[in-house]
């Protein structure tokens, strides 16, 4: 299944790309979901459907579908409570009911990567198409799975489980009670369904696609969440340029906002592929003002993002990890090396990713940023490498 994750500046209708893009995909004979988070039901306005909790058939071939963050989260806290009723009863809490509940913070990115999860698993879809919140709650979300995984892999390290039959003893010998079997169990369902998201996230024919209207504050949210995507390993396939003015215009006004674009587009078609939509002079409303924007078509084959590592130790005693950062500025770039892992900082964006293999048994000899690249040096070391190499 691809899917397309879509994405930009707040307020650029991001969600009107998203629709227009999943009802082509289902006009050319692609079965076609499209996923939302929205709290208002800003995609059903658009598709012209009232879209909610369960998934509605938008078009033919289309189907629409905008998850009840709140019931999600009533039914998890639920589940949450019956799971702890010893330690809860023994703290002496009381019981929160389903009525009482109102989701936190979040719910909403929650529910989405759970929808987007059951969706890949489903199999029913050939494509789909998520309307993601504006750029950097978009990075946040998508970066959820991998981080939230690591922090159960050292709160609860899956090695520690092998101990289960000795945690009866330990506990008595320590005289205090060692932690409750059903702990790792959830941890291990939790990291179980994370993996499931993570791996739609990260799957090859997964990619981002940009919606920015062009000018300086598009070109600079642009070149951020390009650099930020980059970062986390996800390829932007294409750059939709909104609501774009004609050129021709005989209002001063109109024209110089005009001209305003057409030099953010020229710099923009350096660096991406830029598609441009042209402003409807109107908010598009229903499947004919849709069908009328040119939103490009599905691409059958993606280009992954690649780190290779380049083997140059015959030469310079080395080997160089590339990681494209393209608009990465080098005053903005931080490296820091962990252990086994590497913590890499751009700007207001950081991701701790584990190293290779065969850099784990390498020192860091230093790092550059050249032509939107990060090429970061290691030279072998003596008392790890093997012999010969």
């Amino acid at each position: 299944m691809r899917t397309i994750l879509i994405t930009g500046q707040g307020g650029t209708g991001r969600t009107t790309v998203a629709a227009a893009t999943a009802l082509n995909a289902a006009r050319k004979g692609t079965r076609t979901l499209v996923l939302t988070a929205d709290r208002t039901d800003t995609l059903g306005a658009v598709l012209g459907v009232p879209t909610g909790p369960d998934p509605v058939e938008a078009a033919p071939g289309l189907t629409a579908w905008r998850p009840d963050a709140a019931a999600r989260f009533r039914d998890d806290l639920t589940a949450f409570q019956r799971r702890a009723t010893t330690a809860l009863d023994l703290l002496g809490a009381s019981r929160l009911d389903a009525e009482e509940v109102t989701p936190l913070p979040g719910a909403e990115e929650l529910a989405l990567l759970r929808a987007l999860r059951d969706a890949a698993l489903s199999e029913a879809y050939g494509l789909l198409v998520v309307d993601l919140p504006p750029a950097p709650q978009a990075l946040a979300l998508l970066a959820l799975p991998e981080e939230l995984r690591r922090y159960l892999r050292r709160l609860l390290p899956p090695e520690r489980q092998a101990a289960r039959a000795l945690r009866p003893v330990l506990g008595r010998l320590a005289g205090v009670p060692m932690p409750a079997e059903w702990l790792y169990e959830t941890a291990g369902r939790w990291d179980i369904e994370l993996a499931a998201v993570q791996g739609v996230v990260e799957d090859r024919a997964t990619t981002v696609r940009l919606v920015a209207e062009p000018g300086p504050a598009g070109t600079d949210a642009v070149r951020t969440a390009a650099t930020a995507f980059a970062l986390r390993g996800l390829p932007v396939d294409a750059l939709i340029a909104n609501r774009v003015l004609p050129g021709a215009t005989h209002d001063a006004w109109l024209g110089a906002l005009a001209a305003q674009q057409r030099k953010a587009l020229e710099e923009w078609s350096e660096s991406y592929t830029v598609h441009e939509v042209p402003h409807r002079g109107h908010d598009p409303r229903g499947t004919d003002d849709l069908t009328a924007l040119p939103v490009p078509g599905v691409n059958t084959a993606p280009t992954p993002v690649e780190w290779p590592v380049a083997d140059r130790l015959a030469d310079d005693g080395v080997l160089v990890w590339h990681i494209p950062l393209p608009g990465a500025i080098r005053d903005e770039l931080d490296l820091i090396r962990r252990g086994d892992e590497l913590v890499v900082t751009v700007g207001q964006f950081r991701r701790i990713v584990p190293l290779p293999s065969a850099l784990r048994r390498c020192t860091v000899a230093g790092a550059a940023l050249r032509e939107g690249e990060l090429r970061i040096r290691f030279t072998p070391d003596p008392g790890l490498w093997p012999r010969g190499k």
